[in-house]
């Protein structure tokens, strides 16, 4: 070893105490912090062991609580199912009575009324209809009720065309508009944002009701004429017949309805002033007039010329109806009260003479809603379009010949 080896020795020696002592504090300092840890880890032990003891005791005491509920949900469900049973029950033994006790026809008030041939007011002529087709059918009931969704107001019309395209669905929402929805098929119609699926067709005038009518690709309608200058009340409760070609969207002909002193036909309808309606035999419409404020008055129009050809005073009272349509020239009249309850078919006239009041069925409608705003019978579907409060209705009806008994 060289001369220099021993001071290397030495020095080395000098710097091994320091180290030792820093050795020493560094252990201290661990064996504190794990000292620590270890009793965090131990208070996070008891309080995990404490809430799993407070959870135990809690689902200890809600599983009784929950099997009490759970018997009475059943109970509930039972019970719910027993009374839905004697309500569905009940429905049927108040249809059974209904159609065992029908509502009287309008037999007395008929005779009371037309009197005959006898006129009551102008072009009224009250002579038996001549029918133009072999149609001889009359209501037997209504079969069954589809709704279909709720679209606009409580009060509107929708219909087809009969004599259009089968699937084409015409919506005319309110009683005072001017635009009308076309829906190329009842898919459309029922889609959630169906107005997106719509085109809309504007007429140049607003109609008045629901009183509207497709038929033929035109849009039959009527609207408040205008008044003269320097007013006047002239043609106070006068209407004017509008026909609107939907294709070129042009107003084709127009002529004010032959009836002075209009009042609405259906008493529980008050904005409907003529009531257009389709059947086999083509157009026909029902209105009221202040001469015979009480009965419904029937015509039948020209669908080319809207000229009038016949007029019929009916039986058929005014009050608590909401709408009518016609079928195979007969007018069929439902009935309602207010508030809204079940609608039933109370009055039929038979412009022909072949139905009699006493072969006619008075059938009841299903229950629904509230009041129909609007009633448009198909021909081609034998199906009434209903709009009721709203919601859009497709009435299946069943048919029997005039001739046979009830």
């Amino acid at each position: 070893m060289g001369p220099r080896t021993p001071l290397l020795i030495l020095f080395l020696l000098s710097w091994s105490g320091p180290l030792q002592g820093q050795q020493h504090h560094l252990v201290e300092y661990m064996e504190r912090r794990l000292a620590a840890l270890e009793e965090r880890l131990a208070q996070c032990q008891d309080q995990s062991s404490r809430h799993a003891a407070e959870l135990r005791d809690f689902k200890n005491k809600m599983l009784p609580l929950l099997e009490v509920a759970e018997k009475e949900r059943e109970a509930l469900r039972t019970e719910a199912d027993t009374i839905s049973g004697r309500v569905d029950r009940l429905e049927r033994e108040v249809d059974y009575l209904e159609t065992q006790n029908p509502a009287l026809p309008c037999v007395e008030v008929d005779e009371k009324v037309t009197g005959g041939h006898g006129t009551k007011g102008k072009g009224r002529r009250n002579e038996k209809y001549d029918m133009v087709t072999d149609c001889g059918y009359t209501i037997s009931q209504v079969r069954s009720m589809k709704i279909l969704k709720r679209f606009g107001g409580p009060v509107g019309l929708w219909t087809k065309d009969p004599l259009g395209p089968a699937e084409k669905i015409y919506v005319l929402d309110g009683t005072q508009n001017d635009t009308a929805f076309v829906f190329p098929r009842l898919r459309d119609f029922t889609l959630a944002m169906a107005a997106r699926k719509a085109s809309r067709v504007r007429v140049p005038f607003p109609w008045v009701g629901t009183g509207q009518l497709v038929y033929g690709g035109f849009l039959y309608y009527a609207r408040r004429p205008p008044g003269r200058p320097g007013g006047g009340d002239e043609l106070e409760n006068t209407l004017q017949l509008i026909k609107f070609h939907l294709a070129n969207r042009t107003v084709v002909d127009s002529s004010v309805f032959p009836a002075e002193g209009l009042i609405p036909p259906y008493g529980l309808t008050a904005d409907t002033y003529i009531d257009l309606a389709a059947d086999e035999e083509g157009l026909w419409a029902v209105y009221a007039t202040r001469e015979d404020d009480r009965h419904l008055c029937l015509a039948k129009l020209d669908p080319q010329t809207l000229d009038t050809e016949q007029q019929w005073d009916t039986p058929c009272p005014r009050e608590n109806a909401e709408a009518a349509f016609v079928i195979c020239g007969t007018l069929y009249v439902v009935y309602n009260t207010r508030p809204a309850s079940r609608a039933r078919i109370q009055c039929s006239f038979d412009a022909s003479g072949t139905l009699t009041p006493e072969r006619a069925a008075l059938p009841y409608f299903p229950r629904r809603y509230g009041a129909h705003a609007s009633l448009r019978y198909n021909p081609r579907e034998r199906q009434l379009y209903a709009w009721d409060d709203g919601y859009q209705i497709v009435y299946k009806l069943e048919m029997r010949k005039k001739e046979e008994e009830v």
